[in-house]
């Protein structure tokens, strides 16, 4: 389950931004559509995932958050043994839009 209680905590000071992204790049990466964001590779490796918010809208209910993020994903060869291919990988990038309950800090997140 995807939430956000620190962030939430933070909301109208000038570290919101700043320990919302902490707690994106924090997150298991399963609970993120990285494998569904992929552009130029295979698979997704949120080993160095990093975030960036691009903009929080504020509604009475809850936070609307864009967020741009950035991985790599690996380019598998064929993984025959006799295969010169080594494994590559390649910068990714994908933008999401995280809706935040304002009362529990309790997120969905939304490939863009």
């Amino acid at each position: 389950m995807l939430a956000f209680p620190l962030a939430l905590h933070a909301l109208n000071t000038s570290d919101f931004k700043e320990v919302l992204k902490h707690e994106i790049e924090q997150l298991d990466a399963a609970l993120l559509p990285l494998q569904q964001g992929l552009t130029r590779s295979g698979v997704a490796n949120a080993d160095s995932l990093s975030a960036m918010i691009l903009g929080v809208t504020e509604l009475p209910q809850s936070l609307q958050v864009t967020a741009g993020l950035f991985y790599t994903g690996i380019i598998p060869g064929c993984s025959c043994a006799d295969d010169p291919t080594p494994i590559d990988e390649i910068n990714e990038y994908c933008e999401v839009r995280f809706d935040i309950d304002r009362q529990t800090g309790a997120a969905t997140v939304t490939l863009l």
